[in-house]
């Protein structure tokens, strides 16, 4: 598995240089590596052109970002570029270019080839064969990526069902892949409008760190990227703090809550056992570690709800401090309940599958 990065998305045709540069020194203290640049739209002649990104790219690169520019075939004509010269990005000191279109698979191909190592990354966003198209040509693999759209309409986004036949067209073929989440305060994107600028339009009005999990919980996406600028502080700091390579659910703790019971939340590496049932998740070797300490019944006589977290009491018996994660509803006075996944994050317990990984926190 490739190491999974964050980026951001800066448009210097609706920008300031200042404001982009106070944003990108912001996402490198919490860590962001990526940098998506729209270039759909040009304003002035080339060399203007070239100066003003220039400016900018220059000082991700001095912060360690990594930026690809979103291209369309009409700035090439715009912009006097052959595709048999890509020397002008070269120029600009980017890593690489997006190609928002498709051309006939052998163009992209040859692209791949460029004498200044450019990255060429595709658009994800369309279920059909033309990955392996532009790979049947003998592209360049090592400088082949992919990248989902974004969708400024709401509506228009992609159904989670039809993102997962189109990544995996990609994932399966050892390509590096992206997508797009959405700051819920950023109102800039290339076009004028903006309703967020998410791949997946069910993730669009949650929480960015939400939008993310669902992301990386696919294990389809390697680099999750803000779409729309600009995000919030706290917003970069949340999404920076999601766990990139297992689920991490947030709980609301119940008030109850003893000594033991928030050691087996929060200290062991929990996962979902093997031999799997429609009634809860699993985590059973908390049951081993902590086998010989007390765990007094509270909390153990409603209905438990899906996203209750319930760990066994002492009237349990082997079962005694197992935590457990309700699927269905069901009572049982043996089990105490101590927190609840947050509503948002609900929907990610269709991704805990036979022996997942997750942690829990608060």
């Amino acid at each position: 598995m490739t190491k999974r990065q964050l980026g951001l998305s800066i448009y210097p045709d609706h920008s300031n240089f200042e404001a982009d540069r106070k944003y990108l020194e912001l996402g490198h203290k919490y860590g962001y590596s990526r940098i998506f640049m729209s270039m759909l739209e040009v304003s002035g002649s080339p060399e203007q052109t070239k100066a003003k990104f220039r400016k900018i790219i220059d000082v991700g690169n001095d912060l360690g970002y990594q930026t690809i520019i979103d291209v369309a075939p009409k700035i090439f004509d715009d912009l006097h570029i052959s595709y048999n010269d890509l020397s002008f990005f070269h120029e600009l000191h980017a890593a690489g270019i997006r190609l928002d279109q498709a051309f006939d698979g052998a163009t992209e191909a040859m692209l791949s080839y460029n004498p200044d190592g450019l990255i060429v990354e595709l658009n994800m966003s369309n279920n059909v064969d033309y990955l392996n198209n532009i790979l049947s040509y003998q592209a360049n693999e090592p400088f082949i990526y992919g990248c989902h759209n974004f969708y400024p309409q709401v509506g228009t986004g992609l159904p989670y069902d039809f993102f997962v036949k189109c990544s995996q067209r990609f994932k399966q073929a050892g390509i590096h892949t992206a997508a797009f989440v959405a700051s819920q305060v950023g109102n800039q994107g290339p076009w004028n409008v903006n309703d967020g600028l998410p791949t997946l339009e069910e993730d669009r009005r949650l929480p960015i760190a939400v939008q993310a999990k669902h992301l990386f919980a696919s294990n389809l996406i390697d680099d999750v990227i803000i779409g729309n600028a600009y995000a919030s502080e706290a917003e970069l700091a949340d999404l920076a703090n999601t766990n990139r390579y297992q689920l991490e659910f947030t709980l609301d703790l119940n008030d109850q809550l003893n000594e033991v019971e928030q050691d087996i939340l929060f200290k062991p590496q929990h996962f979902r056992r093997g031999d799997v049932n429609r009634l809860v998740v699993r985590s059973t070797m908390p049951r081993v570690t902590y086998k010989a300490v007390a765990n007094q019944p509270h909390d153990n006589h409603e209905t438990f709800q899906r996203g209750d977290v319930l760990i066994g009491n002492d009237d349990f018996g082997i079962y005694k401090n197992e935590l457990q994660i309700v699927l269905e509803p069901h009572q049982d006075q043996r089990k105490n309940k101590v927190g609840r996944i947050k509503p948002e994050e609900l929907f990610l317990l269709d991704f805990i599958k036979p022996w997942t990984k997750f942690k829990l926190n608060h």
